[in-house]
C-alpha cells in the first residue's frame, strides 16, 4: 500500500514540474475589439498582428502594443491606418484610438500595359510626290533641261 501512495505522489509531483510560480503571476495582455470600415466596402482589413476580415467587420486583437491595419482591395491603392492603445490606469481595460478604424481607398493609377514603356506614336503620313521637275517650268536654272524620251 505504501508503494502505491509513493508512486502516486511521485507521478503527481512529476506532472507539476513544468509549472513554475512565475507563470502564475504573469498576466495575459487584454484583448480589444475594433470596428473596421472602408469606402468602398468589401476591402480586406489586415491587422499587423495577422488577423483579417472583409469590411465592414470587427476584429478582436491582443492589446499588447500599438498596431496598424492595412486595407486593400483590387484596383485600389492600399491604405494603412495606425491604431494606438490607451490603457486605463485604474484597471486592466484597454481602449483603441481610432475606433472605428476607417479608410477611404483611392482608385489605383493605370499601370503600364507593355514592358517597353510609352506607346509608340502613330506613323506620320507620307507627303504626296510632286510632279517631276521637268514638268514644272524651269525658271532661271543653271542646269540644262533633261533630255526628252
Amino acid at each position: 500500500m505504501r508503494i502505491i501512495v509513493v508512486v502516486a505522489v511521485g507521478l503527481g509531483l512529476a506532472g507539476c514540474s513544468s509549472f513554475s510560480m512565475t507563470d502564475m503571476f504573469k498576466s495575459t495582455p487584454p484583448s480589444a475589439t475594433i470596428q473596421l470600415e472602408s469606402l468602398p466596402v468589401g476591402a480586406e482589413a489586415r491587422a499587423s498582428s495577422g488577423e483579417t476580415c472583409k469590411t465592414p467587420c470587427s476584429l478582436s486583437v491582443v492589446a499588447a502594443e500599438n498596431f496598424s491595419v492595412t486595407f486593400s482591395l483590387p484596383k485600389y491603392q492600399p491604405e494603412t491606418v495606425p491604431v494606438q492603445l490607451i490603457r486605463d490606469p485604474s484597471g486592466p481595460g484597454v481602449t483603441v484610438d481610432p475606433n472605428p478604424v476607417y479608410a477611404e481607398l483611392q482608385p489605383a493609377l493605370p499601370g503600364k500595359k507593355g514592358a517597353r514603356g510609352a506607346p509608340k506614336a502613330a506613323p506620320k503620313a507620307k507627303k504626296p510626290r510632286s510632279a517631276p521637275a521637268a514638268a514644272a517650268p524651269a525658271e532661271e536654272s543653271p542646269f540644262p533641261p533633261p533630255p526628252a524620251r
